[in-house]
């Protein structure tokens, strides 16, 4: 009796450790409405999307995409600000509630996460200074690169080969030491480095290539897996902005046009 006893109340406990995580994961919107703030990670450092004003604030579209998020569902927005290359395993963590900071969807990430989205589109771009011989690919051949660490153009670079490669923290820093002559080359979004080149007058000239772009890819925004209620509450956030105008001022105030 005792052993049938022992085997039932192991198989009882085997099979709550399998239910448990699907629950707490399942709750984590009741959780976010409890604690009355939902807290969402970007790098920090990827003006015009998130970057520190001269107030020491960070600030940039993906802040008030999540802000606007967090007021529909009826609670403060927090903002956090972590190094790229870690967003993901602080996320799976429980550091964060949510990565909104302009993280491409991709087959290996959604191993990992649950999406919800698309919030925008964008596209791939090598850029190089305005006074650069450079006009292919092929140009760049044995050159220095310069990626941000963790992003899926980092991956590309690498799988491309044929150059070397030098890893950043943002935008900003990949700026400066393309102007300093560190890197021949940088590898980025597209749209945030338009937006410098406008609104900030940076020197530089994207290469006209076809084999750079790669198409246009999808944006989103990044949850913990097995959360379905939280996904369907930031996907209905995010449809009600687009639908009443909302997104469409923030991404004017930002950007300069609608990029969803």
């Amino acid at each position: 009796m005792k052993a049938i006893l022992s085997c039932a109340l192991a198989a009882g406990l085997a099979i709550a450790a399998v239910a448990l995580p699907s629950v707490a994961a399942a709750d984590e919107l009741e959780t976010i409405k409890a604690a009355g703030e939902f807290k969402f990670a970007n790098s920090g450092a990827y003006p015009p999307f998130s970057f520190v004003n001269d107030q020491n604030v960070v600030v940039g579209f993906d802040v008030d995409i999540g802000n606007e998020i967090a007021k529909r569902l009826g609670v403060k927005g927090v903002n956090v600000s972590t190094a790229w290359d870690g967003i993901i395993a602080g996320l799976l963590a429980g550091k964060y509630n949510s990565v909104i900071g302009s993280m491409t969807i991709t087959a290996e990430r959604q191993k990992a996460v649950d999406f919800a989205g698309p919030y925008y589109r964008s596209g791939r771009g090598i850029f190089v200074p305005e006074g650069s011989d450079a006009k292919s690919l092929d140009d760049l051949k044995d050159k220095t690169i310069g990626v941000t660490l963790g992003e899926t153009h980092e991956k590309w670079a690498r799988e491309r080969g044929g150059w070397e490669i030098r890893t950043y923290k943002g935008l900003p820093e990949l700026f400066l030491e393309l102007k300093a002559g560190r890197v021949d080359a940088i590898i980025v979004d597209s749209i945030p480095v338009m937006v410098a080149v406008k609104d900030n007058g940076e020197k530089l000239r994207k290469l006209e290539t076809s084999d750079v772009d790669g198409g246009a890819v999808d944006i989103g925004i990044a949850i913990r897996k097995e959360n379905p209620e939280l996904k369907a509450a930031v996907q209905k956030a995010l449809d009600d902005m687009m639908a009443d105008g909302t997104y469409e001022a923030i991404s004017m105030k930002w950007i300069g046009a609608d990029i969803r």
